[in-house]
């Protein structure tokens, strides 16, 4: 591989970029429940951009904050390794930060209030909150800003739309997900793993309940949507149960990845519930290919 191959490979690292097509299929989720269709186009891909810039960010934050750690834990990623400075990784932290609040500000309404927000979580998550008990929590509270950012040209009401119940769940699911990741890089205990795996279906469930509730001017047979998601949910069982049986790093890190690659999954499965457009719910589904196919280049977690 060429010098120049090699520094493109670790900036990609550095943002973890297979991860962000969960974001993006947040954003697809989040706008069809406010509008049905992608339809203002350009609203839609203006907060495209703006979670693709935030998210980017995120991961480049995050790998900033934890340098020091990362020397000890994963001396491989790439400003540890040498391969990327700490000041060059802050500043395209910062540029990808900008370029996502500006994106967001293009989209109008709500966005930049909800865009701000999550970048303080963000910052907060990955500069204190991580090693915290409130670190799980606040990286839901991303998730769920997220989906929400995709839903901001609509009015956000908990009784009379599903926008904030649907990115709720979305945000318990991410929740369980990151404190099941959070030793992923060791020997992970067990017991925290059976926890996380019962915040993680606590989030499913939630996505069941809210689609057994209903709303007005819904399109989607309920019957394949709770098929869809009962499919997904296995999909992950299948990498949890192992990890739990014996918690190493690399089943972990394979359920975890598992775990991400299904936010898309489950996204599509909402979209179909809210829209009825079989062929929008599989485009979004398809997100999963590229994020899966990079996912093995570049690591994802």
């Amino acid at each position: 591989m060429t010098a120049g191959r090699q520094r493109v490979r670790a900036y990609l690292q550095l943002v973890r970029l297979p991860a962000v097509f969960t974001a993006m299929a947040d954003i697809v989720l989040g706008f069809v429940l406010a509008h049905s269709t992608l339809s203002p186009a350009s609203e839609f891909i203006a907060l495209l951009g703006a979670s693709t810039g935030l998210y980017l960010a995120g991961m480049a934050f995050n790998d900033f904050f934890d340098r020091a750690v990362d020397a000890q834990e994963r001396p491989n990623r790439p400003i540890p390794s040498g391969r990327i400075s700490p000041r060059s990784a802050l500043a395209l932290a910062v540029a990808l930060a900008v370029v996502g609040l500006a994106c967001a500000s293009a989209a109008g309404g709500r966005a930049i209030g909800i865009a701000a927000a999550l970048t303080a979580l963000i910052l907060a998550y990955d500069g204190f909150l991580k090693k915290t008990l409130a670190g799980p929590v606040a990286m839901g509270g991303c998730r769920m800003l997220n989906v929400l950012l995709g839903a901001s040209g609509a009015e956000l009401s908990l009784g009379e739309s599903p926008q904030i119940a649907v990115a709720a769940a979305m945000g318990i699911y991410v929740a369980g997900i990151t404190w099941f990741a959070r030793q992923e890089a060791g020997k992970s205990s067990r017991a925290q793993l059976m926890a996380a795996t019962l915040v993680i279906h606590g989030g499913i469930a939630a996505l069941v309940a809210i689609v057994f509730a209903g709303w007005p001017m819904l399109e989607g047979d309920r019957r394949i949507v709770l098929v869809a998601l009962a499919i997904v949910s296995a999909f992950v069982d299948v990498r949890l149960a192992p990890a739990i049986r014996n918690p190493t790093p690399d089943k972990v890190q394979a359920a975890v990845k598992r775990l991400l690659l299904a936010i898309v999954l489950f996204d599509a499965a909402l979209i179909y519930w809210k829209t009825g457009n079989p062929a929008l719910a599989c485009g979004t589904a398809l997100l999963v290919l590229p994020a899966a196919a990079l996912g093995r280049w570049i690591f994802i977690t």
